[in-house]
């Protein structure tokens, strides 16, 4: 059990680079910011806001994803993502996800990210 409580929130600014972009991620051909990067960008966001309450021994896993991208970030913007805990029930924790230009404040993606806390032991264990 968490003792998340919603409302808790983190914010990460990151500089979209070559690396992070659609051509250098094969999820297309431009020199933009790729969506599975921002997801991944969303998802950190989601982890710092879980990691100061998470149980000792404990981690947490991406169980849900629903966003959109809707807005094209070149390479050197400044991405400013937040995450939200919106639900909290037992282990599951549900987060809205929004990220913006820091520089225009025009929105480039937003949606949801479920995570459930799991005992990092036993979830290893499991693996094998």
């Amino acid at each position: 059990m968490t003792q998340t409580q919603t409302g808790a929130s983190a914010t990460l600014e990151r500089t979209v680079t070559a690396a992070d972009t659609a051509e250098a991620l094969a999820s297309g051909d431009l020199p933009v910011l790729a969506t599975p990067r921002l997801l991944a960008w969303m998802e950190a966001a989601t982890c710092a806001a879980l990691a100061p309450t998470l149980p000792a021994g404990s981690s947490s896993v991406g169980t849900r994803v629903q966003i959109e991208h809707v807005g094209a970030s070149p390479v050197g913007a400044v991405v400013r993502v937040q995450a939200t805990v919106a639900y909290v029930d037992g282990r599951l924790v549900r987060f809205a996800v929004a990220a913006h230009d820091a520089s225009t404040e025009k929105v480039l993606g937003h949606g949801e990210v479920t995570r459930v806390v799991v005992d990092r032991d036993r979830f290893l264990d499991r693996l094998g």
